[in-house]
């Protein structure tokens, strides 16, 4: 299958992404904290909700099984006009499982629509929309994330550890407008492709309290991997800073970079999708 972009910049951003987050890490891990009472480090419970308001790229390819390598690498925002910037909601929880182990789930997801002439033939499946017609499209997208993390070092104001999860994408792409199928042309075609893409992760997490009610924290995760019809790979980091005006009770700003693409390679249908997510989000926290 083609790359959409060149494969060394792809590598070099990578890179860059994962020795920012791990000078992020190594600067908390030497970080001299002030004394602290219990505060969010401390917390056996916690849960979190908010807004992340990313920057999105994003690109899919599908073609039917018996042409898997056809299809039109479409670039979703310019081909399709679906929004560039749009707010995310997202929740988060975790606990504490006994002496250095936690567990961590988190959910957001995207949904957008678009309608565009388009401007060029763009092949969908076993469908050609030409350049000059109206297409409507939706993408919808729901991320899980769960994480079963091992802090090596954890003490009352610092927590830097080693985590392996679960990163899951439930995806569906539909695309509708006047068409040709083979020599026939087609008035409000329609196409639907779903995929739920599971992907394991491995990664470096690291937290550290800087004042009584201020915590810094960062992670990131990272990996390549093919599992049965999916191929992927996958870079996610974040780091925030969360301010417990409270006992139990919080608020936070975070700035995440995630890095996605999945190859789909089934009976009845193959293809790729592709975004990247990179912008700030707030949250509020609550723990126990």
């Amino acid at each position: 299958m083609p790359e959409w972009t060149a494969a060394g910049r792809m590598e070099e951003e990578m890179a860059r992404q994962s020795i920012g987050l791990a000078s992020i890490c190594v600067l908390m891990m030497g970080a001299a904290a002030a004394p602290a009472k219990a505060q969010s480090l401390d917390d056996k419970y916690w849960a979190e909700v908010g807004a992340y308001w990313p920057s999105v790229s994003s690109h899919v390819r599908v073609a039917p099984a018996s042409n898997p390598d056809g299809g039109t690498n479409i670039d979703l925002e310019s081909d399709l006009d679906l929004d560039k910037h749009k707010a995310l909601p997202q929740v988060a929880a975790g606990i504490k499982l006994g002496g250095n182990w936690s567990v961590m789930g988190e959910y957001y997801s995207l949904s957008r629509n678009g309608s565009k002439t388009v401007a060029r033939d763009i092949v969908f499946d076993d469908v050609t929309y030409p350049a000059g017609v109206r297409v409507e499209s939706g993408f919808d997208s729901d991320v899980y994330r769960l994480t079963f993390g091992y802090a090596f070092v954890n003490t009352p104001d610092t927590r830097v550890g080693a985590a392996l999860g679960v990163h899951a994408t439930d995806f569906t792409l539909t695309l509708k407008g006047d068409a040709r199928l083979g020599e026939t042309q087609v008035s409000g075609t329609q196409r639907r492709r779903k995929a739920l893409a599971p992907l394991p992760t491995v990664g470096l997490f690291a937290s550290q309290r800087i004042a009584t009610d201020l915590t810094l924290s960062a992670r990131a995760d990272y990996l390549s991997l093919k599992i049965s019809d999916y191929k992927g790979r996958l870079l996610n980091t974040e780091a925030a800073m969360t301010w417990r005006f409270a006992k139990n009770v919080g608020i936070g700003a975070m700035w995440r970079y995630v890095n996605y693409r999945v190859d789909v390679d089934k009976d009845n249908w193959a293809g790729r999708m592709k975004y990247r997510f990179s912008g700030p989000a707030v949250f509020m926290q609550v723990g126990f």
